[in-house]
């Protein structure tokens, strides 16, 4: 074994420990005076006082061994300490009790010392109790939820809802509450947050409970304790479900110790001692050298200390490390003596010579210790790290935070650790994700943020859409100061914050590092082994709390490695001219459905990867030079088969055997990385064979080679990154891709590991981030709101003054307070370079999705994430970064709009994808992306055959699809040109307070003239297209108001019984929707009526008659229902129940109104007098309905003026803000048109026999005989019949063909006939 980075290569066998005397003169071996001088210096004696130099005993390398057990002797008090303890009941080593001191289900780590709530309220206890004394231990905090932590007795009994602190002789402090629990609770202490220690302390000789938050004592909690003859306490905590901690009992050096108290195990103090003097003596070598030439000992300083090799110096550190190689395996002696040391080096001299001895010192490590002795070594250390990185509190300049990085930077450093720790220690032991995060402070004052931002400041709430729909407030002189100070604070402390960020973007930079592959894989493919795994866990893991990694990690983790990916993709470019610049980057289609990527179980755009590989293998061979083996495809399909019969792996099954039983069961590894195997989780990629053609020529069946897909763990470079005969990852190109990679292609799957990332949790949290920013808005306005009542009340009322002061100064505390966490989030998540980060990896996800499209039917490989990503990143950006950045000011924004605009516009239908989930997704940011002007626009930009082919598809019958987000698209591309229809909120919903005005629905009205006019062209130019989406149309409108109908009838039912009686939110929630439905749906009529009125009135058409009587039919419906005096719909409406407060007359009777308008009014003399014919013909029509509109109780007289509208009744009169008087006047000329056609259609109507009348509908006369059954009906029942069924209505034969029948006439050619 050689150790690399000193200049030097030293093999441990020629430094085995001997006694030979020949030792002593082997040549390098300074002369015995200069030996007897420097091992004395070395070795001398535990007091530091240094004998006479006629009376010490020569030292040698023959007797040095003896000397040196005689230095490490330790006192036999230090030996006996190590025993039992005075006052101490059970095992010496405390752990939690994992065998049967617990109730409830619980996860424990395999330390016996983290413990993960997986039930209601679990409690668990140690091992150790104690009744006499003075004793301490720690809870580190890892959630910040529902908690009580403290002490009880044996004989405390809990169950699911009573834990520590809810019975006798058990005590709790609960942070997440704030309050102290025993039987009864009462408020105590402080909040406690993520990464907080909590020391617990009892005191039996006083009998007092008390508890320290980061060392800063609470106070005492309990007095009176119960003590006596059986009264011993245990450490113990009850934590609700997905909460976590770890417990130091004195395994570790406690982060805070107290003076007076012992921790409940004691520290090895023997080997503490040894420990403390061999690193004294290590010191005593890096600050002391040897000069031969002279015969002198130079003391220099250690942080100068070069290893150069000189056989004394090396045969002394072997003696050292002979004694100490052992010690440092042990936990407690890793933190306390080597981390300090390191630690202290890092303070000390520049980096560079801190760099430089750090280096050094893992040489001799590595030198002198055995493998597993180091190997454990250095896992205890990082363990240390992470820990005390983790859970230091935050200062004003993150000091310790810095310091722990660095160390963590310098051990990284050096290759042969970091590949160590990265095989073994760094995803498989360690959060090591915690590394990369920064955690907020909960309590700002300790944080020390009130003197790093002095004067607060809190922005008005404003519109997350741009700047057109920004309010503009202005803003006066004070507040411009305030606001200019607080930002000055802000950018301090960003720029303290960028500081830690750029340390961690060191560390991912040291784990991609892909050139040190000399003797061994390059850190960056054991990196990327290790992170695949990561996301594997993750992806595979949803709904299993301890297996994820924290979403607020995630985003960190993120951001660093967007940072460090991108560093070394334009590193790549500086020396390859042919590759991309990162601005550029994307993910080449082919690594989709080569195999050579691992995507577990995710699924695909087109369905499952075994069906995507069997029914698309023609096309992989023909596109991408890649055959499916026939053998390896059967074998796939027989075990995917037999996959829901597989025997469950061991690993999987004893958790929940474990839990079943109501176990507290130890993890294999602590928190979210202590994951079952995952039987499934490369089942077809490791079992598919892949047989590759060249694409520069067609090869024959001889000279086809088989390529084995290899599992994460088996590739190796050269499967990754490819050769002169092999491309790797990019294997199988299509010829649409350029032949020129990209980049290295190990960046790029740890771009399209970064992405996956972001699908996984990153995207949730940083909706969840926003609420800071939520409750800044909200008590920034109840601010308002107070200081308005405080200048209207009376100076007389001195009580309501009082109150209101007190109101004021409670919510201005706490806009301080909230308004400085805010400066925090804005600085590490909602930065301008986190937008930035998000902004880049959506044009990444933009790129990959207009690559795949070209590749055909092979775009159905791509997974779904990368669709969702490119939708959520651009909510993202539009919602989460505002009001401080704007996505208007992003780098090519409008172009990234109308590019994701023309993907959106032709994915939405796209046949290649069969997802549910996604297709939903795409159909509902495309009607999201229509409500905004800036998107809209965007839809307007892309190419012509683009947009026509986006409203054809939008005009598709409404029928076996989910067609309510299509109609809502349309209905907005109509919004603010219908008749009324201007308004962003109903009128009688003004005066209520939005629960979000950001909502897409509450956006100010963007019609799209444009695709108006699309939509126009279609349907007067496809014979069938108008017909099939209409009649579509009218069904679902019938559907949705007479379940609407039906509902609000059972409603009413409910509220007028007498006994008390609750409706059932959710078929309040149902009701409204079909009567949003509804309303939407007579909008579209009203639209298609405006722009193409010939489809319903020119009858030339087969199908117009049909469609316009039963549009006249569903408006004489609805206007029936809405408008009857003291009716079903009007209770309905006054009861005003929460959940239908859209329900009203309002938005449903202009909808109506403007489409009679339009067929009444707006018309051509001809057209106007067929549709009045045919609205008049209707059985149901009712004049007084249409007097409903103007608040008209029975119809006016012909030649008399309109009087004023009742104000107690409805009338579009009432509604001036709304409707405009050119409107208006049409509806009084409406109404003054059907008034006199209705009086002259009565004057000149004949009775009908009921034989004569329609057997159907009972309404029209008949009009027309079935071919050749001979059956009877009106034209307008067989046509709506005919449109959907071919069969006779009665006796189910074939119609051939419809005739005309006129009664009259064929009587008369009977009775000539006869």
């Amino acid at each position: 074994m050689a150790s690399k980075g000193a200049g030097m290569s030293f093999s441990r066998k020629s430094y085995r420990l001997t006694s030979d005397a020949e030792k002593s003169r082997v040549t390098g071996i300074v002369h015995e005076k200069l030996l007897n001088d420097y091992l004395h210096r070395i070795f001398s004696s535990p007091d530091h006082v240094p004998p006479a130099a006629t009376s010490r005993k020569p030292l040698n390398f023959q007797n040095l061994p003896e000397h040196l057990d005689q230095l490490l002797q330790v006192d036999n008090e230090d030996e006996e300490s190590q025993g039992q303890a005075e006052g101490r009941l059970g095992p010496s080593t405390v752990v939690l009790d994992h065998t049967g001191g617990f109730e409830g289900l619980l996860l424990v780590d395999d330390d016996l010392l983290g413990v993960i709530g997986h039930s209601n309220f679990g409690t668990i206890r140690s091992t150790t109790c104690v009744y006499k004394g003075k004793w301490v231990y720690e809870v580190l905090i890892s959630s910040q939820g529902l908690m009580q932590i403290g002490w009880c007795t044996i004989n405390c009994r809990f169950n699911q809802e009573e834990g520590v602190g809810d019975t006798h002789n058990s005590y709790a402090y609960d942070g997440n509450r704030v309050r102290k629990w025993n039987v009864t609770t009462t408020n105590y202490g402080k909040a406690w947050a993520a990464g907080d220690i909590v020391s617990c302390l009892i005191d039996l000789d006083d009998g007092t409970l008390s508890f320290c938050l980061n060392g800063v004592s609470l106070g005492i909690a309990f007095e009176n304790l119960s003590r006596g003859l059986g009264m011993a306490y245990f450490p113990a905590i009850s934590l609700s479900f997905k909460e976590s901690v770890a417990f130091n009992f004195g395994s570790r050096p406690l982060r805070y110790p107290v003076a007076g108290f012992r921790p409940l195990q004691d520290p090895p103090c023997a080997d503490l001692v040894r420990a403390q003097r061999l690193l004294g003596c290590f010191r005593a070598v890096l600050s002391v050298e040897l000069d031969p030439v002279e015969g002198r000992l130079v003391e220099k300083e250690s942080s100068e200390w070069q290893l150069q090799g000189q056989p004394t110096i090396l045969l002394t550190l072997a003696h050292i490390f002979q004694h100490f190689a052992p010690l440092l395996r042990k936990v407690y002696l890793v933190e306390a003596v080597l981390m300090s040391f390191l630690l202290g080096i890092m303070e000390k001299g520049t980096p560079a010579q801190a760099q430089s001895l750090v280096h050094q010192v893992l040489d001799l490590l590595w030198l002198f210790m055995e493998d597993y002795e180091v190997q454990d070594c250095l896992k205890q250390l990082m363990m240390s790290l992470l820990r005390l990185y983790r859970f230091s509190p935050i200062v004003p300049d993150l000091g310790l935070q810095i310091h722990y990085l660095r160390l963590t930077i310098s051990i990284l450093r050096h290759q042969k650790s970091r590949k160590f720790l990265l095989s073994n220690v760094l995803f498989d032991v360690l959060r090591s994700v915690v590394f990369f995060y920064i955690k907020s402070p909960l309590r700002v004052e300790e944080a020390g943020l009130q003197e790093l931002i002095p004067t607060t400041w809190w922005p008005h709430r404003s519109s997350r859409e741009g700047r057109e729909s920004k309010e503009v407030n202005e803003e006066t002189a004070e507040e411009r100061l305030r606001r200019r100070a607080y930002e000055r604070g802000c950018q301090r402390l960003k720029k303290r914050i960028e500081v830690v960020e750029e340390l961690q973007v060191q560390i991912l930079k040291l784990l991609l590092d892909n050139k040190d592959d000399n003797g061994g894989e390059a850190s960056r493919y054991i990196f990327l082994t290790k992170f695949r795994k990561f996301l594997q866990e993750n992806a595979s893991g949803r709904g299993n709390m301890p297996m994820l990694c924290p979403p607020e990690y995630m985003v960190c983790f993120l951001h660093r490695l967007i940072s460090a990916l991108r560093y070394y993709w334009d590193e790549y470019k500086a020396s390859n001219p042919h590759a991309s610049f990162s601005e550029e980057a994307y993910i080449p289609p082919q690594i989709f459905y080569n195999g050579k990527v691992d995507y577990f179980d995710l699924q695909r755009l087109g369905g499952l990867l075994s069906h995507l590989r069997k029914t698309l293998k023609d096309d992989l061979a023909s596109k991408a030079n890649i055959v499916i083996d026939p053998l390896e495809l059967q074998a796939a399909t027989m075990d995917d088969l037999d996959e829901d019969d597989e025997a469950t792996p061991a690993g999987t099954q004893r958790p929940m055997q474990a839990l079943a039983m109501g176990g507290a069961l130890p993890l294999p590894r602590p928190g979210w990385l202590s994951s079952p195997t995952l039987g499934r989780a490369n089942r077809f990629l490791s079992t598919a064979a892949v047989s590759l053609m060249t694409p520069r020529r067609p090869l024959s069946t001889l000279e086809k080679v088989k390529v084995r897909t290899l599992s994460v763990e088996q590739r190796t470079r050269e499967d990754i990154e490819g050769s002169h005969w092999n491309e790797g990852l990019l294997l199988g190109r299509p010829p649409e891709e350029p032949e020129q990679p990209l980049t290295e292609n190990s960046l790029l799957e740890v771009l399209d590991g970064a992405v996956m990332m972001y699908n996984l949790s990153v995207h949730q949290q940083l909706g969840k981030m926003v609420g800071v920013s939520d409750d800044v808005n909200e008590y920034a306005m109840a601010l308002r709101d107070t200081e308005d009542k405080l200048r209207r009340c009376p100076r007389r009322r001195k009580d309501i003054l009082a109150e209101l002061t007190k109101s004021q100064k409670v919510f201005s505390e706490k806009l301080d307070h909230l308004s400085r966490r805010l400066a925090w989030v804005h600085a590490t998540v909602y930065s301008q370079e986190k937008m930035l980060d998000i902004y880049w990896l959506l044009r990444v996800c933009l790129r990959t999705i207009e690559h795949g499209d070209r590749t055909g039917s092979l775009f159905a490989f791509m997974p779904e994430f990368y669709l969702s990503v490119a939708i959520n990143s651009y909510s993202a950006l539009k919602n989460y970064f505002g009001p401080v950045h704007s996505m208007e000011e992003l780098p090519g924004y409008e172009e990234t709009l109308t590019r994701l605009a023309a993907i959106l516009a032709k994915h939405f239908a796209d046949t290649r994808i069969v997802g549910t989930d996604i297709r939903d997704s795409l159909m509902q940011a495309l009607a999201s992306y229509v409500c905004y002007p800036h998107s809209l626009r965007a839809v307007e930009r892309i190419p012509e055959d683009q947009r026509i082919a986006m409203v054809r598809n939008l005009l598709a019958p409404y029928e076996q699809r989910p067609w309510a987000q299509t109609n809502w698209i349309l209905v907005r591309l109509w919004r603010g040109c219908g008749f009324g229809y201007r308004y962003t909120r109903l009128p009688h919903l003004l005066k209520t307070k939005p629960e979000d005005a950001n909502l897409p629905s509450l956006q100010k009205p963007c019609p799209s003239t444009l695709l108006q006019q699309h939509m126009a062209d279609l349907l007067r130019q496809g014979s069938d297209v108008a017909p099939s989406f209409l009649n579509s149309v009218l069904n679902q409108l019938n559907w949705a108001f007479s379940e609407f109908i039906g509902m609000i009838q059972e409603i009413q039912q409910a509220a007028e019984r007498l006994e008390r009686n609750f409706v059932d939110s959710r078929q309040l929630k149902v009701c409204a929707t079909c009567f949003d439905l509804s309303v939407s749906l007579l909008r579209v009529l009203e639209m298609t009526i405006t722009l193409v009125p010939e489809i319903f009135l020119d009858w030339a058409r087969p199908t117009s008659e049909m469609l316009l009587r039963r549009l006249a039919q569903l408006l004489n419906q609805v206007l029936n229902r809405v408008t009857a005096e003291r009716n079903l719909f009007d209770r309905v409406v006054t009861l005003r129940l929460p959940g239908l407060e859209s329900v009203d007359h309002y938005p449903i009777l202009v909808a109506v109104t403007g489409i009679l308008v339009q067929l009444l009014v707006r018309g051509q003399a001809s057209e106007t007098e067929r549709a009045t014919s045919v609205l008049l013909a209707d059985p149901c029509f009712q004049l007084r309905s249409i007097c409903y509109l103007l608040g008209q109780p029975e119809p006016p007289a012909p030649g008399t003026v309109l009087p004023a509208p009742d104000r107690k009744r409805f009338s579009l009169q009432s509604y001036t803000d709304y409707i405009n008087a050119e409107e208006l006047a049409q509806v009084e000329q409406m109404l003054t048109h059907l008034t006199f056609a209705s009086a002259q259609a009565a004057a000149a109507s004949l009775p009908t026999s009921e034989e004569d009348l329609c057997p159907i509908c009972y309404a029209h006369p008949i009009s027309a005989v079935f071919q050749p059954c001979g059956h009877k009906s009106c034209k307008a029942c067989i046509n709506q019949h005919l449109m959907n069924n071919k069969d006779c209505f009665f006796c189910k034969a074939t119609i051939v063909s419809v005739e005309d029948w006129d009664k009259a006439a064929n009587t008369s050619t009977t009775s000539s006939a006869a």
